[in-house]
């Protein structure tokens, strides 16, 4: 990893050209991306745009074909493998929030805060449990701390994840389609706990088909299709006003 402060300190994140392939199927197709500090970006489009791919490509659960990107002023070359302990550091600023919960089932709430950072942090048990605690509280649930995760609804399980990845104090939050597997109730619970992380200040990309909190929470939208990024600014202009006829048919398909 070639460190080195960043030219432009206003961002948190800057993807340049970042390219994905499995096998001969190009995913995305040379992504560029910048996202400020404090700022909510949100991600959408349909189906197999590339955009869970490109959250993937960011913490690299998946390694980029060719790219770089710049993460809280440390660049990165991730067209080549990271060393372990480039990698725990770069997944430690940039949390994740995935569409499945995937909590431990045989762990409490309570357990499945405290084991990220007792492991990856390496925090005493005495504090580890005092943080989590906050955080569950934070969320609403610390009432459930010593539930496990089959007892709780799945909007209380997606609460305990964005609780279990703050506790790892990232700087950078990912969130993956996190109210798909939601019915509504459920899916407005998740969602105001990211309203008050967004008016926490935290910077956020959120792939998301909730077009409503794309345009009154996301100060930047990007919207993409087969692979590229197509269309991007301010979410009210690109949703009252979208430039490309692909946008247009997407907007038009999940407004009716």
């Amino acid at each position: 990893m070639d460190t080195q402060r960043n030219e432009s300190e206003d961002f948190m994140l800057e993807l340049g050209a970042i390219t994905k392939s499995f096998g001969k199927n190009t995913i995305l197709h040379q992504v560029s991306l910048r996202v400020r500090k404090g700022e909510v970006c949100s991600i959408i489009g349909p189906s197999g745009a590339g955009k869970s791919t490109l959250l993937r490509c960011i913490n690299l659960l998946e390694q980029p074909d060719s790219g770089n990107m710049s993460l809280n002023g440390n660049f990165y070359d991730v067209s080549f493998p990271l060393r372990q302990d480039e990698l725990l550091s770069l997944r430690r600023t940039c949390g994740m929030v995935f569409q499945s919960f995937n909590l431990f089932p045989h762990m409490t709430v309570l357990q499945n805060v405290v084991f990220p950072q007792r492991h990856v942090l390496r925090r005493n048990e005495s504090e580890a449990r005092e943080v989590a605690l906050k955080l569950l509280d934070r969320v609403g649930l610390k009432n459930k701390a010593s539930s496990h995760p089959t007892q709780l609804s799945g909007g209380q399980q997606q609460r305990v994840a964005i609780a279990r990845a703050l506790a790892l104090e990232p700087k950078l939050m990912l969130f993956d389609e996190p109210t798909s597997a939601l019915d509504p109730e459920l899916a407005h619970e998740v969602l105001d706990v990211m309203r008050e992380l967004a008016d926490s200040g935290m910077t956020m990309v959120v792939v998301t088909h909730e077009m409503n909190f794309a345009r009154t929470v996301g100060d930047h939208l990007v919207v993409m299709a087969d692979g590229h990024k197509i269309e991007e600014g301010i979410p009210e202009a690109i949703m009252d006003h979208p430039q490309q006829s692909r946008t247009r048919q997407f907007l038009s398909a999940v407004n009716h």
